[in-house]
């Protein structure tokens, strides 16, 4: 009776570690289509690229081991008065090769707000070098949209956590 009992715990604990993965937030991200413009922006915006690199994973102690982190990827409108408007967002891995599209419509961010997108630490699709491009636009006298990712992960008493800052390219 007493190898049964410890069977049947032993089986329990081997199921409970196999369930199946719940959906990635990073891939269920906020609902673009509320953002999304009714009409075309004006032909007299400025046109843009910001380059951002996210760490899915960083290497720990060697290029053996991995510790995965959770990344925010804010996207910020910096001005007191106008919207920003931003055309996509593509997602890259390590290889260069683009994971997902979160949008590929011109969506608007309002004055001073921020929008999220999060990463998942159990998203390892990117790996330890990827990066997301924003094609975005602006009015000519205001300025450029802001983008940050903060990447973090704990693990038993210890935390690690730092930022990146977007890069304007061409």
């Amino acid at each position: 009776m007493k190898y049964t009992i410890t069977l049947l715990v032993l089986c329990l604990a081997v199921l409970s570690c196999n369930e199946e993965p719940g959906k990635l937030s990073s891939t269920d991200a906020v609902n673009w289509e509320k953002r999304k413009l009714a009409e075309p922006v004006s032909d007299s915006l400025e046109i843009g690229h910001t380059f951002l690199s996210i760490y899915s994973s960083i290497y720990m102690r060697n290029d053996q081991e991995q510790s995965d982190l959770t990344a925010t990827v804010s996207l910020h409108n910096p001005n007191r008065n106008e919207d920003i408007f931003i055309d996509r967002a593509v997602y890259y891995n390590t290889q260069g090769e683009p994971i997902r599209t979160y949008f590929d419509h011109t969506i608007f961010i309002r004055p001073l707000e921020t929008v999220q997108i999060v990463i998942d630490g159990t998203d390892k699709e990117g790996g330890t070098g990827a990066n997301f491009i924003f094609d975005w636009k602006k009015k000519p006298a205001s300025n450029e949209p802001l983008f940050e990712a903060v990447m973090i992960n704990t693990f038993s008493s210890q935390g690690l956590s730092f930022l990146t800052e977007g890069k304007r390219i061409k």
